[in-house]
């Protein structure tokens, strides 16, 4: 090599070389669950809003995410290597769309949680998330009845979303 002269290093090789160290020091770009924990257990949410029955909704969602997902099995929390605790902070409709005579055509449920995610066995917490939200918008026709129906459908795919990302958000941040 020359005075003044630089030698440049391919990008694809620099970052082949980097991946190889990496691998070969035992690194992964993501983790995998602690190998004991196999079971979870997911008592209902607490409710701190004012709707109704809304945690049995999203815990059921959640349970069900969990037991498609296949990655933990669901069994009581006596049984369990794992607890994913939650409570429902804030349950919220906003008007989102509006006819020409300016009457609501369409809302927006937000869903606001604080989760938490336990190894028993080792008694740690292994994270903890405050405010996640989720939300989904439906439809109305101008029925007021109706209304109410959409809105407890638009709950129950809000909480199948919300089920599914909690337990994504649990298994693959591992």
């Amino acid at each position: 090599m020359t005075a003044g002269r630089r030698h440049h290093v391919p990008a694809a090789g620099l970052l082949l070389a980097v991946a190889l160290l990496v691998a070969g020091c035992g690194y992964t770009l993501r983790g995998t669950l602690p190998a004991h924990i196999k079971t979870v257990a997911v008592p209902v949410f607490k409710n701190r809003t004012s709707e109704p029955a809304v945690e049995n909704s999203i815990t059921r969602a959640i349970v069900e995410a969990f037991s498609t997902n296949g990655r933990l099995r669901v069994v009581r929390p006596e049984d369990a290597d794992a607890i994913l605790e939650g409570e429902i902070t804030r349950y919220q409709v906003d008007s989102v769309a509006f006819d020409a005579s300016a009457n609501v055509r369409q809302y927006r449920l937000t869903v606001t949680m604080n989760l938490r995610f336990r190894d028993v066995r080792e008694n740690k917490v292994l994270y903890e998330r405050t405010g996640y939200q989720e939300r989904a918008d439906f439809r109305v026709p101008a029925a007021v009845s109706e209304t109410l129906v959409r809105e407890a459908a638009a709950l129950r795919t809000a909480a199948v979303d919300i089920g599914r990302a909690v337990v994504s958000s649990t298994v693959e941040r591992f």
